[in-house]
C-alpha cells in the first residue's frame, strides 16, 4: 500500500510540475457622448475580464473568463447597469514563430445583467496572437468572433440572435499573461 501511494504522490508531483497555469486577463473602458441637437446622453462602460487557464501541452490549453462590466448612462433617467460574465475555452494554438504564438479559442459564453434582466449567450471561434515578453509574462490579443450570439432582453418575445464573422473594432481586445 505505501509504495502504491508513493507512486501516486509521484505521479501527481510529476505532473504538477509540467503544469503551465496561466493567469491574467484584460479590462477595457469605453466612453462616448452626444451633443445636445442628438439628445445630451452619454454612455460609460468599464469591464474587467480576469482569465485563468492550462497549458495541457504545447499546443492545446484550456481556461476560463470571468468577468464583471458596468455600463452608466447620463440623460437616461441616470440608468446604471452591472452585468457578470462566464467565458470557459478550449485553445488550439496552431502556429509558432519565434515568440508569437497565432491560435484560436474555441468556447462559449454566457452573460446576465441584473436589473435590466437580460442574458445573452454565444457560441464560436476568437482567433489570437501571444507575444512571449519574457519566460513568465506574454501579451495577448483576440481579434474578431466567428460563431453564434442569442440576446434575451426583458421578456420571450424579444429574442435577437446571429450567426457570422465579425471583425469590426468591438472584438478587439488586449491583455497580460503571467506564466506561473
Amino acid at each position: 500500500m505505501k509504495k502504491i501511494l508513493m507512486t501516486i504522490a509521484a505521479a501527481f508531483v510529476a505532473t504538477a510540475m509540467s503544469a503551465q497555469v496561466y493567469v491574467g486577463g484584460s479590462f477595457g473602458i469605453n466612453a462616448w457622448n452626444s451633443q445636445k441637437n442628438a439628445g445630451d446622453k452619454s454612455e460609460t462602460t468599464f469591464k474587467i475580464l480576469p482569465e485563468i487557464g492550462y497549458n495541457i501541452n504545447d499546443a492545446w490549453a484550456v481556461g476560463t473568463v470571468i468577468g464583471y462590466e458596468s455600463d452608466k448612462w447620463a440623460g437616461v433617467e441616470g440608468v446604471s447597469e452591472n452585468a457578470f460574465t462566464i467565458a470557459p475555452y478550449a485553445r488550439y494554438t496552431f502556429a509558432k514563430c519565434g515568440k508569437v504564438n497565432f491560435f484560436v479559442d474555441g468556447g462559449f459564453g454566457f452573460t446576465t445583467a441584473s436589473k435590466a434582466d437580460w442574458t445573452a449567450f454565444n457560441v464560436g471561434l476568437k482567433p489570437g496572437l501571444a507575444v512571449a515578453l519574457s519566460e513568465k509574462v506574454s501579451f495577448v490579443s483576440h481579434f474578431g468572433f466567428l460563431g453564434y450570439n442569442v440576446l434575451n432582453p426583458e421578456g420571450e418575445k424579444n429574442n435577437t440572435s446571429k450567426f457570422g464573422l465579425d471583425l469590426d473594432g468591438n472584438n478587439l481586445t488586449f491583455g497580460l499573461y503571467f506564466n506561473l
